[in-house]
Formats: C-alpha cells, structure tokens, sequence
C-alpha cells in the first residue's frame, strides 16, 4: 500500500506485509470521512438551493431561523451578528458546508477541513441547536465530535494530502 489507496507495495511502498488488524486502523476513519462529506456537501447544495433559505425573512428562511434561536441560544451576540446580514450569512454557512464536504471527500488539506467542518459544527451547536433538550436530541453537537478524530488525524487514504505526501517522498 503506497499510503494513498493503490498499489500493493506493503506497508508505505516498503514491501512489508500487514496484517488485517492494521488494515483496518489505516482505514478506520474512512467511512467517517465519507459520511461527513457527502452529508456536507449535501447540505451545502440543499441550502445553496433553496431560496427560501437564502432569505432574509419568510417562511423556512435562515432569517426566521435566527430570530427564532436568538433568545435560547449559548452566545446572542453571534446571533446578532448574523441577523446583520442573514442572506450573507446563509451564503457563507452554506458555502462554507460545501467546500469542508469537498475537501474531506477528496482528503484535500484534510485536517484544515474537518476544522472547518468542527467550527460550523460548534456555531450551530452554540446557537440553532443550543435549546435542545436533553442535549443528545441536538444533532449539532455530535457532528462536533465526529469532526475531532480528522482534524486530529487528517486523511491517510484515498485522499490527496496521502498522494500529495507520496510525491514528496519520492522526490527528496
């Protein structure tokens, strides 16, 4: 394994064997990082589309939604700082949610993604999803979580950072 999905050339291309149990680790958070990014880019895409959304007051708007949050929410002021400009806002959480689902789906700067990923996460945690109660009912805080492990770790496999990473060793 060359350490970027292809080959068969052992551990990192030195021809060492595996055994499964070490297959499995290297590719332990893969599924994790296909779910958050096709849940990110879809969510990205779902807003993008959705003009209701991208509106600043009006049925199913991200206007409404923070009106509706801003009273129950863990910080106020970062409410009130959307509320500025909730279309801008709405463009750039939705925007946002896209380009961290790209980035993890490719393993593109992957750490840097999931920090993206983990900041979006913990904003609508603090805020759309702060009142939930119990807590656990709130999707939000769980996604934070499920970000932690790929900033922690980035992408080892099937991800351009692994490719890119396997150039430069063969280059120096």
């Amino acid at each position: 394994m060359n350490g970027y999905g292809g080959g068969s050339g052992g551990l990192y291309g030195t021809g060492e064997r595996r055994g499964l149990r070490e297959q499995a680790r290297e590719y332990a958070l893969l599924p994790l990082r296909i779910f958050l990014g096709v849940t990110f880019v879809y969510a990205g895409i779902d807003k993008l589309t959705d003009s209701a959304f991208l509106s600043a007051t009006g049925p199913g708007s991200i206007g409404e939604l923070m009106n509706a949050v801003r009273d129950s929410s863990a910080i106020p002021a970062l409410v009130d700082l959307a509320l500025k400009s909730p279309e801008g806002f709405g463009y750039a959480i939705a925007i946002g949610e896209l380009l961290v689902g790209l980035g993890t789906l490719v393993g593109l700067w992957a750490r840097l993604a999931a920090l993206g990923g983990a900041l979006i996460s913990l904003s609508l945690w603090l805020t759309v999803s702060w009142q939930s109660t119990p807590y656990y009912y709130g999707n939000d805080l769980p996604y934070l979580m499920a970000w932690l492990p790929l900033v922690l770790a980035g992408a080892s496999v099937f991800s351009a950072d692994a490719f890119l990473a396997s150039r430069r060793r063969r280059t120096l």
